[in-house]
Parts: structure tokens; C-alpha cells; sequence
């Protein structure tokens, strides 16, 4: 039978900690082995060059595809990679990136097989909770469009929403008050927009990196 205090066996637990513990080891010691002073060099300062705006898929880790260690890159993940000027965080995020980590550019990736967008595509209107709701602005990038995607089959369609997602959110990103004001004080910062294939874990550019407002008329 169920409760009661003592006489049962205990139910043993696990932590992500429990399972992680080898590997994060294994981990660390290859990179002490590799250079001692590793640890000690991250832990005094972050220096990235970069700022990763990308999706939270488990299986589009950022590092790992632009093959960069720890330290070198600043990240914000969200579902659907997007930027919107209302998310607080994310511009918070791009905010200290430009201002005090001086980042030179700013990476929006989305990727193919985006369960985010084909739930834009695919969801009805009427689709609510949190999700429905964050996932207005890629409904309104597929209505903006809604002419050039709705002849499409359904996997060139979908295909095709991940990509214009991604350049609309570089657009955001450019037309954001923390990119706008680095530009208007000469800071140098290029806004890029890549979309990563989650069947062979390459990244393509879509369009152009934005590197001031005159540029902006590509990802508008």
C-alpha cells in the first residue's frame, strides 16, 4: 500500500546533475589537459564577438555549429528565434551584447524543420496558450507573404516561412534602439541572418549582413 512513514523503501531520485557528472568531467579535464589555464582565463572575463539570436531546439546547439569555445559567443535562445522589440529579455540581451560586451555582430540563425513555424502554418487561429501567442509575429511574417507561400507544397512552404522568419527578425534586430543607437554613435556592428540545415549541419546566409540603416531595405 501507499503512505505511512517508515518501514518502505525509499524512492531514489536523479538530478540532470546525477546523469551529467562523467561527461562534464570528462569535459574539464580534457580541457585543463589541452591548456591549464583555461578555466582560469574564462572565469576572469567574457570577451565574445558574437551575439547568437536562435531557436531552442535541442538539436541546434550554437557553439557547436559555428565551432567556437566557451567565452566566444554571447546567446539568446528562444522558441522561434525571434526578436521581437515587445520580448524584454531578448532586447535586454542584445542591449548588454552592443553596449558593454561590444559584440561586432549579431547572428540570427533559424533552422529548417522549425516546429515553431510550421505551428504558424498550421495551427488554427484560434490556437492559444503562451505558444499561440509568441508565435503572432511569425503569423504575421506568413500572412506578409501569404501570396508566394500558399502555391507551395506543404514542405517547400514550411521551408520557406523558416527562412523569411529569420530575415524578418533580422530586420527587427537592426531596427532594434539598441543596434539603431550603436550605429548613430559609430559603433561598428553587422547584423547577419543564417538558416542552418538540421539534415546535413550546414548554415547558409540569406541575405547580406546589415551593417547600417541604408541596408535595411534587404530584410524589410
Amino acid at each position: 500500500g501507499g503512505g505511512g512513514g517508515g518501514g518502505g523503501a525509499s524512492r531514489q531520485t536523479s538530478t540532470p546533475t546525477d546523469h551529467r557528472s562523467p561527461l562534464c568531467s570528462a569535459w574539464a579535464a580534457d580541457r585543463v589537459a589541452t591548456d591549464p589555464t583555461f578555466f582560469a582565463s574564462l572565469a576572469d572575463n567574457q570577451a565574445p564577438r558574437f551575439l547568437w539570436i536562435g531557436c531552442s531546439d535541442s538539436r541546434v546547439p550554437a557553439n557547436q555549429i559555428l565551432g567556437l569555445a566557451p567565452g566566444s559567443l554571447f546567446v539568446q535562445r528562444n522558441v522561434g528565434n525571434l526578436a521581437v522589440h515587445r520580448d524584454m529579455n531578448c532586447m535586454a540581451c542584445l542591449e548588454y551584447a552592443v553596449d558593454t560586451l561590444q559584440v561586432e555582430h549579431v547572428i540570427v540563425c533559424g533552422h529548417r524543420g522549425c516546429g515553431a513555424v510550421k505551428a504558424a502554418l498550421d495551427a488554427p487561429a484560434s490556437f492559444g496558450g503562451n505558444v499561440g501567442h509568441w508565435i503572432s509575429d511569425i503569423r504575421a511574417t506568413r500572412d506578409r507573404h501569404a501570396a508566394d507561400l500558399k502555391p507551395l507544397p506543404p514542405a517547400e512552404r514550411w521551408a520557406a516561412l523558416c527562412e523569411l522568419n529569420v530575415v524578418h527578425q533580422v530586420f527587427n534586430v537592426a531596427t532594434s534602439p539598441a543596434i539603431q543607437a550603436a550605429w548613430a554613435r559609430g559603433q561598428r556592428v553587422a547584423v547577419h541572418a543564417l538558416i542552418y540545415s538540421l539534415n546535413d549541419g550546414l548554415l547558409r546566409e540569406l541575405v547580406d549582413a546589415v551593417t547600417c540603416p541604408g541596408d535595411l531595405d534587404a530584410a524589410a
